[in-house]
């Protein structure tokens, strides 16, 4: 029996009991957060404008000197969004739609506070790379052992393009999962550095894992594609559509030029949930390719920093992450974002393409 706000309706009109298929309901989430982000949109932006939360651009960034002051931590308007609608259409029975729901909140109270310090409270730094990291650990190690721990789940880590390679992790699963969700947060932080860069991307990669997890959801279709199968994680597909359509509703006002920003409490939820499902749906090397990226973002920062060490002060990009680099090659900044979308889609693609080459 699927137990969610509006099932009631289901047992009282027959041309209802669509409510029941995880299908239309993931359709019906993501409507439902892309219409609540949208008509939520101007109200939000004008209290995060009344009271203060203006975006501090880094001195170094002189390029973006004009969009200071620019409202941030319009992610609570996704997180919102995402949590009305889930509530409203998903499966309240269901325990990895509650883990999901968790991992999503959890990494956004890291970021909210986060965003909090730099922009209420005026400490630049915001918190500490530490107490950041402590609070990452903390929401991905309880989301990885509770996986772990469920009966249904396995510890076997799937390869793409390899159908009988899947080695069995055992314990160090835990903290195999818990790398992979804070390296997907701090990845899409790192990327939300242009208007709509981070969320376009986002809104593709979470459209390619509720096809991943509901195929994972489902027996039969998993048996036929030879991937792993995970009893009961179809339901999440519901949270993937809400995703989906709260990203598209915030990219309406986070488009070139922006409106808002997402802030720490945005990048940092969407990434780390977006780690959990790679994690959730046993698709978990396969993010590297459909987060691409957020994954290039990242490696331009490691490398520069690196680099600039060993080198005594040299400098392989004219400035990190990559997005910055080619800003200052002179590349117009809504060339950047579109050809970055355009690359998403084509990972994404790519990924698609590996349920069938194996």
């Amino acid at each position: 029996m699927i137990y969610h706000l509006l099932v009631p309706l289901a047992g009282q009109f027959t041309a209802l009991n669509v409510f029941r298929y995880i299908t239309f309901r993931s359709a019906a989430a993501f409507m439902t957060a892309l219409v609540l982000s949208i008509l939520l949109g101007p109200r939000v932006i004008r209290w995060l404008t009344s009271v203060k939360c203006g975006q501090y651009i880094h001195e170094d960034v002189k390029t973006h000197q004009c969009k200071a002051g620019t409202p941030t931590m319009g992610g609570l308007l996704i997180a919102f969004s995402v949590m009305a609608a889930v509530l409203l259409w998903g499966d309240l029975t269901n325990e990895f739609v509650w883990l999901t729901l968790f991992v999503f909140a959890g990494f956004g109270v890291v970021g909210f506070v986060d965003d909090y310090l730099k922009v209420v409270k005026k400490k630049n730094k915001g918190l500490s790379a530490r107490a950041k990291i402590f609070g990452q650990l903390l929401v991905a190690g309880v989301a990885a052992v509770l996986l772990v721990t469920h009966p249904d789940y396995s510890t076997n880590l799937a390869v793409p393009f390899f159908k009988s390679v899947s080695p069995d992790l055992g314990l160090w699963y835990i903290a195999f999962a818990m790398l992979v969700m804070i390296g997907a947060s701090n990845g899409v932080n790192i990327t939300d550095g242009l208007d709509g860069l981070a969320i376009g991307p986002m809104i593709v990669a979470g459209g390619m894992f509720a096809l991943f997890v509901y195929v994972a959801g489902h027996a039969q279709i998993a048996k036929y594609l030879q991937v792993m199968s995970v009893a009961g994680v179809g339901e999440v597909t519901v949270f993937c559509g809400a995703l989906m359509g709260a990203g598209l509703g915030f990219l309406w006002f986070n488009a070139y030029p922006a409106q808002v920003f997402m802030g720490d409490v945005g990048s940092l939820s969407l990434g780390g949930v977006l780690g959990f499902l790679a994690v959730l749906c046993k698709q978990e090397l396969l993010l590297v390719l459909v987060g691409g990226l957020f994954v290039a973002e990242t490696v331009s920062v490691i490398i520069q920093v690196g680099y600039f060490k060993m080198s005594g002060g040299k400098r392989i990009f004219k400035m990190a992450p990559l997005h910055h680099h080619f800003e200052l090659m002179g590349v117009p900044e809504s060339k950047i974002i579109i050809r970055s979308w355009i690359l998403s889609i084509l990972l994404a693609f790519l990924a698609l393409s590996t349920l069938k080459l194996r």
